[in-house]
């Protein structure tokens, strides 16, 4: 049964070691990796910049968001009847580290990064998304992140208009503690489930990446957490929790109200 009909998500995090700038490779191994869950999955989900590493496609061809990824996502879709979704650098208009939400049929949504990492010069080379995006499954409401958004807790705050955060990124070990944190803050003051899927690896310049991607409770109670190693893993979300939760304890009717500016 689907997420529309019973009110669960399964998710598939795959917490994988990309190859830095090599599009074909990851997309083969990715692919290799989703391929052993045998279609258990409503939502597959992969890394930020999961074609190339975080920003290894300046040392690659610019692909278009029509391009190879855009078809293999298309087909991977279809073959296991889940979304696909990730982010992809991409040239429109402008590069953009575009989170693409990939379903088996309908249109091709997408979300533009917000918050581009400065202290990693992505501010230099990315043109900033400017407005947040709800996917939908069934009755669940989905907000989309990817990575240094969740630093921003206004960016992220939820008006009753999502049920789950769902974040990819490439975030280093070393301030792997910190991911934990906010990410966990955000399931607690959101009152929503968090998926954040992580890298693994060493990218080309260097950085070492490990893991520790995460699903969160509304309450902040860890559901899983694979740790470092390269990972697939298969969770069940249940909307009737957070919708319990909300009830019981209706913090955000007493939230302050505010206006988001560009």
């Amino acid at each position: 049964m689907s997420a529309s009909e019973t009110g669960q998500l399964n998710v598939l995090l795959v917490q994988a070691d990309l190859a830095w700038a090599a599009p074909q490779r990851n997309r083969d191994h990715l692919e290799a990796l989703i391929d052993t869950q045998g279609g258990r999955a409503d939502l597959v989900v992969f890394p930020e910049t999961f074609t190339t590493g975080f920003l290894g496609d300046h040392v690659s061809e610019p692909e278009a968001m029509n391009g190879e990824t855009m078809s293999w996502m298309q087909s991977l879709a279809r073959r296991h009847r889940a979304v696909i979704c990730g982010s992809v650098a991409l040239q429109d208009g402008g590069r953009r580290n575009r989170f693409l939400w990939v379903s088996p049929d309908g249109p091709v949504q997408f979300y533009d990064k917000k918050h581009l990492f400065s202290f990693g010069g992505e501010d230099q080379q990315y043109s900033a998304g400017q407005q947040q995006v709800t996917f939908t499954m069934g009755d669940w409401r989905i907000r989309p992140q990817v990575c240094y958004d969740i630093r921003f807790p206004v960016w992220c705050r939820n008006r009753n208009d999502y049920d789950l955060l769902l974040v990819v990124a490439n975030w280093p070990a070393t301030r792997i503690d910190a991911w934990t944190a906010l990410l966990r803050a955000r399931a607690i003051e959101n009152q929503c489930y968090v998926v954040a899927v992580n890298r693994t690896g060493e990218d080309g310049k260097g950085i070492r990446y490990n893991g520790h991607s995460v699903v969160f409770e509304p309450t902040g109670k860890t559901l899983l957490e694979p740790g470092e190693p390269e990972a697939v893993c298969l969770v069940a979300l249940d909307l009737q929790q957070v919708r319990k939760l909300r009830r019981k304890y209706p913090f955000q009717d007493d939230a302050d109200d505010f206006t988001l500016l560009a």
